[in-house]
């Protein structure tokens, strides 16, 4: 099976943190995208966006979303403000945001968790 394994988010994440070291851990190859340093493109986002709804991708708990104005907060319904929100404070997306392609396939998974990533790769 070929497979390639992209981990999005940001080095200092906590959650991010654990996703990296679980990965490492089972020794699964994968690529760490920082989107604060590296840049997020609107084709990615849109890419995520045909697996995982805006409120999967949309952190509403965070401290970034707390900061926001009611109009951007209002605005993250809607697609095109969401994806220009994403872009403009990538900080909003809940991380990480593990892209997958396997043969020919893609697969999006948005968060972290044991359970979740032990049944994303059961052997």
């Amino acid at each position: 099976m070929t497979q390639s394994i992209t981990l999005f988010g940001i080095p200092n994440c906590d959650t991010v943190k654990k996703a990296r070291t679980w990965l490492q851990e089972q020794d699964l190859a994968f690529e760490f995208h920082d989107f604060k340093k590296q840049g997020l493109t609107r084709a990615a986002v849109e890419a995520w966006l045909e697996h995982q709804s805006l409120d999967v991708l949309i952190n509403r708990k965070g401290t970034t979303w707390r900061a926001l104005s009611e109009e951007e907060k209002a605005g993250a319904d809607n697609t095109e403000q969401a994806i220009a929100l994403m872009l403009d404070k990538p900080s909003v997306i809940k991380r990480p945001v593990m892209l997958i392609d396997a043969n020919g396939k893609t697969q999006v998974n948005v968060g972290f968790s044991v359970p979740q990533y032990q049944s994303i790769f059961k052997k």
